[in-house]
């Protein structure tokens, strides 16, 4: 996607390990947390349960998380999580 790719270096070459992408040093700990229970296929309900949060609080934290990744929904913050290496893809 464009709109992630713009986002890297003019080398098309993804940050370093050691240096997390710009945008996801403005996330919390607690929507860090929400972000790779997102990446991970859960619903809210389930984030929920699973942080011990209600449903309304991770709902506030995944718009939150949208907002400062610069995204429109939950897919393209699930990519950039994956693009910037806070994920990493599993192998079933």
């Amino acid at each position: 996607m464009k709109v992630f790719a713009d986002r890297f270096p003019e080398t098309g070459e993804a940050p370093a390990a050691n240096a997390p992408h710009p945008l996801l040093t403005e996330l919390t700990p607690r929507e860090v947390d929400v972000l790779r229970a997102i990446a991970d296929g859960r619903s809210n309900a389930e984030i929920a349960e699973r942080l011990f949060l209600s449903e309304t609080t991770v709902k506030t934290h995944v718009g939150r998380i949208l907002t400062k990744l610069q995204v429109r929904d939950r897919l393209q913050a699930v990519v950039l999580a994956y693009e910037t290496g806070l994920v990493q893809a599993r192998h079933r």
